[in-house]
């Protein structure tokens, strides 16, 4: 049976006070961070299109290749811009801004979905998510997915307590900040559709609506629906090859269900099943709304990042907060402990395998340490063209990216690989720099020649040349070398 929905009202400044203690404890945990400089897709995509907004007033980006992604960030981090001034730091703490906001309706989804589970799972979900890897880099990083987590949550929340048509018009948003939120309106328009209510579904054509919008716009300015061919190649057709098809979805059980210490948390949902605290409507809606999620990512998306999971974290950790609060045992107890200090070490840990950086606090040791290279360059080869490879390129290119005070002359290669490296004329090369653009952990599996002839076969996976080989290649030597925590980042001049 489903609980009573007879809801207390609560008082709006409850909200308001929830509201400031999550937001202390995210804008305090991120205080050291909101001066780094932007990471990968922040410099290549999103700042830029959204300083197009702020300067010129385009919808469509002219500094950078415009592809399928709605202007919903670009709109908000412009309208920040525009009362604050653009800055770095005005930038992270607006991402931080919506971080604080998702956290606090993870809290009352927590709430709406745990009322039968004793303890206090919610409080103990929001802990799970403020010292979640991922969460925690998102939260403060210019990017999509952090905004798709928060209206997803507010539209399940929404939906969970019968407000069909706030839910839907709060699906807009979702979608004008990521296509693929298409899928969180068309999975609660089934359910109401299945259970009979046809005219509540129909709200929910809006979101499609104003995604077609969008899409009608981008197609006028562009010549393309998508923006540009490539970018819907390589995220529509590209992950559908059947070998990386199972690949994709290996690397999301293996995130979702065993790493960060995952495993721990759903061995208490598992112990709590048979107490069927999830066999009511609200989980059933819940749980559709993540598969459905994972699944749309894991087709689409040729990059397959991590990130692209986020709506569906916080979600995890209500489940695993419920399951392990259900069950009356001190092993329970134990579990919850261990899971939460296996979230805050990964925070800091560099698994044994490649990963994105931006996973983890990897992420600030990557920008850090091209900052580093950035300004040592700026200073000692002002006149000189840097051969390097993205993202390093892009930040040199542009000061307002917060790497150089002034435009840097950069011949941009795809990489470190043979491949790359055999495109240049040994003697037009004076300045080159080399780093590490990936994690590069010495068990490498990669390094198994079949598996490195899987990735090179499937995702173009070349093995990278090493440092003294490319000094030895180019006649350069080493001027600069930086490292932290198994990152590095080297300047080789002529």
């Amino acid at each position: 049976m489903e609980p009573s929905r007879r809801y207390h009202r609560v008082r709006i400044d409850t909200y308001l006070f929830f509201l400031a203690v999550f937001a202390l404890v995210v804008f305090l945990t991120h205080a050291p961070w909101l001066d780094l400089p932007y990471h990968w897709d922040e410099l290549g995509q999103f700042v830029p299109a959204a300083l197009d907004l702020f300067h010129r007033g385009l919808w469509v980006p002219r500094s950078t290749v415009p592809n399928v992604h709605p202007p919903g960030l670009m709109a908000w981090l412009a309208g920040v811009w525009s009362v604050f001034g653009y800055s770095i730091i005005a930038t992270r703490l607006a991402m931080l801004a919506l971080a604080s906001v998702s956290v606090l309706l993870t809290f009352l989804l927590g709430i709406r979905l745990c009322r039968n589970v004793p303890g206090a799972p919610a409080l103990y979900a929001v802990l799970l998510l403020l010292i979640s890897p991922l969460f925690y880099t998102q939260a403060m990083l210019a990017q999509l997915d952090l905004p798709a987590m928060l209206f997803t949550l507010w539209a399940l929340l929404l939906f969970l307590d019968d407000r069909h048509r706030a839910a839907a018009l709060v699906c807009v948003p979702l979608v004008l900040m990521k296509e693929t939120g298409l899928v969180v309106p068309a999975v609660l328009a089934a359910w109401l559709f299945f259970e009979g209510k046809r005219r509540e579904a129909a709200w929910f054509c809006l979101p499609a609506a104003a995604l077609a919008g969008w899409l009608a716009v981008l197609w006028k300015q562009t010549g393309s629906p998508f923006g540009n061919t490539e970018f819907a190649e390589y995220n529509l057709l590209y992950p559908l090859h059947p070998v990386r098809l199972l690949l994709a979805l290996l690397r999301r059980v293996q995130y979702l269900v065993l790493e960060n210490g995952h495993w721990i948390g759903w061995l208490g949902v598992a112990a709590a099943w048979r107490s069927r605290i999830f066999m009511n409507r609200a989980w059933r809606v819940t749980a559709t709304v993540a598969a459905a999620h994972v699944l749309a990512v894991t087709v689409s998306g040729g990059a397959t990042l991590e990130r692209y999971l986020m709506p569906v974290l916080p979600l995890l950790y209500i489940a695993m907060a419920a399951g392990l609060s259900s069950v009356s045992s001190q092993w329970a107890r134990w579990g919850q402990a261990a899971l939460a200090g296996a979230l805050l070490f990964s925070l800091f840990w560099n698994p044994p395998f490649p990963y994105p950086y931006e996973n983890n606090l990897a992420v600030t040791d990557f920008v850090r340490l091209q900052q580093s290279a950035a300004a040592y360059i700026e200073e000692n080869y002002p006149d000189k063209v840097v051969v390097t490879a993205w993202p390093l390129a892009g930040a040199l290119r542009r000061p307002d990216l917060g790497y150089v005070s002034r435009p840097m002359r950069v011949k941009e290669i795809g990489g470190f690989g043979a491949g790359s490296l055999a495109a240049l004329e040994p003697d037009s090369v004076q300045l080159l720099v080399v780093y590490s653009r990936e994690w590069e952990p010495e068990l490498d599996l990669r390094r198994i020649p079949f598996l490195q002839e899987v990735a090179r076969r499937f995702y173009g996976y070349e093995p990278k040349v090493p440092p003294h080989e490319i000094e030895r290649r180019f006649n350069l030597r080493e001027t600069a070398r930086w490292s932290r925590r198994g990152q590095w980042i080297a300047v080789l001049a002529r």
